[in-house]
C-alpha cells in the first residue's frame, strides 16, 4: 500500500477528510516523486548487476555455501530471490512505504528459508552485499532513501 492510499484509507475509515498534517505528509510525498522514480530506475536498469555483484561480494565472504556449491539450480534460485527482493525495493521506494515488502516479500520469509534448509545468517549476509551493490550505484542522497528498506530486509531475516 502506498503512503497516499495509507492516508486516504485512514482518513476513510474515520469518516473524515485528511487533517492538515495528513495534506503535509502527501505534499512531502509528491515532493520526492523525481528522487523516488530515479532511485527506482536506477535498481531496475542495474538489477543484473546489482545481484551478481552482490553474489560475488557474498562468495567472497561466504565461499562455502548452499548457493556456491556448485550447483548451478541452487545458485540460480537464490540469485532469482536475490532480484526479486531488489524489485521489491523498487516498489517500495515508488510507495514511499515498507508495505510492499511487508506484504509481498517478507511474511514467513524465515521460515519458508529455514524449511528450505538455508541458513538465515547467510541470507542476511548476502542481502547486506545487495544493499551494499546497490547503494554503491546511487548519489549519497538516493542511498540513503534506498537504506532502510534493505535494512527491513536484513531485519526480517534475523
Amino acid at each position: 500500500m502506498s503512503l497516499v492510499t495509507e492516508l486516504i484509507l485512514n482518513a476513510d475509515s474515520e469518516a473524515r477528510y485528511p487533517a492538515p498534517k495528513e495534506i503535509r505528509i502527501f505534499q512531502d510525498f509528491l515532493k520526492t516523486g523525481e528522487q523516488r522514480i530515479r532511485i527506482a530506475s536506477v535498481l531496475a536498469e542495474n538489477e543484473q548487476r546489482i545481484v551478481q555483484n552482490g553474489s560475488a561480494r557474498f562468495w567472497e565472504r561466504c565461499p562455502v555455501t548452499p548457493s556456491n556449491s556448485g550447483n548451478p539450480r541452487k545458485t540460480a534460485s537464490c540469485q532469482r530471490d536475490q532480484g526479486w527482493y531488489v524489485r521489491l525495493v523498487a516498489y517500495s521506494i515508488l510507495a514511499g512505504s515498507e508495505q510492499p515488502l511487508v506484504e509481498i516479500g517478507t511474511l514467513g520469509i524465515k521460515e519458508m528459508y529455514n524449511s528450505l534448509e538455508i541458513p538465515l545468517k547467510n541470507l542476511v549476509e548476502a542481502m547486506r552485499c545487495i544493499k551494499e551493490e546497490a547503494v554503491s550505484l546511487l548519489s549519497a542522497e538516493d542511498a540513503v532513501e534506498v537504506a532502510p528498506y534493505f535494512d527491513y530486509i536484513i531485519r526480517s531475516l534475523s
